[in-house]
């Protein structure tokens, strides 16, 4: 594995065996992004240039040279046994196809895992909010890369309906103000209604302090 980027050591460190096949490509895709030949996993090769269009020989010469690195960072970080199965293999989205093929079972037993945890959390009294919450947010990201997209809205409603009674007050001043924000948003919404949730209007004030940086940003 190549020493120039440090973060290859998660793949050294989490050789793609078969099972580990969601846990492999997550940490495969945090290497590629780093790098910025995430892309090469998704985009088709393009069509071979006429040699009088130097813009797209270029962008088709970067295209070959990132699929190649791709592809090494794959075979790289496999077991012997499936590194001979797929050396032959032209390129990165070949071998990944390939390994879907093989492993995809086992991607979709891991979506109705996290599924389920995610329909089942609930927030108990006394734990903390942002750990909670940081932990759906991880499963809920998680979907995606196993091919299953949750629509917004219920990404935020299961975060709502997990949370204890305590947060009851905030969770109706939500609705009642149909306040549309990121994950990210409603996590610094609760962290703050936690913190203050205790006193007379600490619930109100985390509500009106995002709602009134809407307002300002528009």
């Amino acid at each position: 594995m190549a020493a120039s980027n440090p973060l290859t050591k998660i793949l050294d460190a989490n050789r793609l065996t078969g099972p580990n096949f969601s846990d492999w490509l997550r940490n495969l895709r945090i290497i590629l992004n780093s790098e910025k030949i995430a892309y090469i996993l998704t985009t088709p090769a393009p069509e071979l240039p006429a040699d009088d269009n130097e813009e797209e020989r270029a962008a088709y010469e970067k295209w070959i040279d990132d699929d190649n690195r791709v592809r090494c960072y794959m075979l790289a970080s496999m077991s012997n046994e499936l590194q001979r199965q797929h050396e032959h293999m032209n390129s990165a989205s070949a071998i990944l196809l390939h390994l879907q093929e093989l492993y995809g079972e086992q991607s979709r037993s891991t979506g109705y895992e996290i599924s389920k945890r995610l329909f089942r959390a609930r927030m108990f009294d006394g734990q903390s909010v942002n750990h909670h919450c940081l932990k759906m947010i991880e499963d809920i990201e998680e979907l995606p890369k196993l091919g299953l997209r949750m629509d917004a809205d219920l990404q935020t409603d299961l975060i709502l309906q997990s949370l204890p009674d305590s947060f009851s007050q905030f969770i109706m001043n939500f609705q009642m103000n149909k306040i549309q924000c990121t994950l990210s948003e409603l996590l610094n919404m609760l962290v703050t209604a936690e913190g203050t949730i205790k006193g007379n209007n600490g619930v109100d004030l985390a509500m009106e302090g995002f709602i009134l940086n809407k307002r300002k940003s528009k």
